[in-house]
């Protein structure tokens, strides 16, 4: 990214020091933040939930063997999956047969689709989903709008709501300056970084960046001695987010829980304020 750009953050940065100090608000005209808003509310419910997130990463792994190959040192995807793995605790057999799986000759190919449409009181849901049978998950995404009130859309009817984004999660014994690693970072695509303590009480670094700047991410992360603990694609809502009353809120937490249940389903975003 240019100079001008690194000197851009730097602005920002002096500015809301002098205006803190000033007890005058900044209002910056992007929005920082988003990331860090909506990962605490995925890392939430992500508890409770691990099956399902071992089946989504095994999926991912399969997946990523097909189109890259079983070697890891030339395959940062699967390389960076399997840390996701470990991270959750995932069972290294679960990690080897996931490998295997892609192999197989029995095994179908996996066929990545999105699904869009609106659930009640107008929230906008974007699902995404990993496949053998196309015809099947269509037939069970659609059933579960109709049943909760919504309906299944056309492509692209919310798909510009979302933004597609990667995120990696990232530790360090060396010591680091935040500001710092951000302002170097962003020449590689990062755009928004935080901190966050985990399980065990151990400070991580969080790192969002473009979709399409995975791979300079990741290489910056081996390259410069950073622990990779984790990485994913994922999607943030660009819109303001409808705010609902608690009774309207159950009526979209179940549709998700029920689309979320499906075996073939691996992500699913939408519009509600939590």
């Amino acid at each position: 990214m240019p100079e001008e750009n690194r000197i851009l953050m730097r602005f920002f940065k002096a500015e809301f020091e002098t205006r803190t100090t000033q007890k005058k608000p900044l209002k910056l005209e992007f929005n920082m933040g988003r990331a860090f808003e909506f990962r605490k509310e995925r890392k939430f419910k992500r508890w409770g939930h691990m099956a399902r997130v071992f089946t989504k990463i095994g999926k991912e792994i399969t997946i990523a063997v097909k189109q890259g190959g079983a070697d890891v040192t030339g395959n940062p995807r699967l390389r960076a999956l399997i840390q996701t793995a470990r991270s959750e605790n995932m069972p290294k057999d679960n990690i080897e047969r996931a490998i295997k799986r892609a192999s197989d000759k029995d095994q179908g190919d996996y066929k990545e689709v999105v699904f869009e449409g609106y659930g009640p009181h107008g929230i906008a849901v974007l699902v995404e989903a990993a496949t053998d049978n196309n015809n099947r998950t269509v037939a069970n995404v659609r059933s579960y709008f109709t049943k909760s009130g919504g309906s299944l859309g056309t492509s692209g009817s919310v798909d510009y709501m979302f933004d597609r984004k990667c995120m990696f999660r990232i530790k360090t014994d060396k010591p680091y300056d935040l500001e710092e690693l951000e302002l170097e970072m962003i020449d590689y695509g990062v755009e928004e970084i935080f901190e966050e303590e985990n399980e065990n009480e151990e400070t991580e670094i969080v790192l969002y960046g473009e979709f399409t700047a995975f791979n300079n991410i990741q290489k910056y992360i081996e390259e410069n001695g950073y622990e990779l603990v984790a990485a994913e694609f994922t999607r943030l809502p660009n819109v303001e987010l409808k705010e609902l009353s608690e009774e309207d809120k159950a009526d979209i937490e179940k549709l998700i829980e029920r689309i979320e249940e499906d075996d073939d389903v691996q992500n699913v975003y939408h519009t509600m304020k939590p």
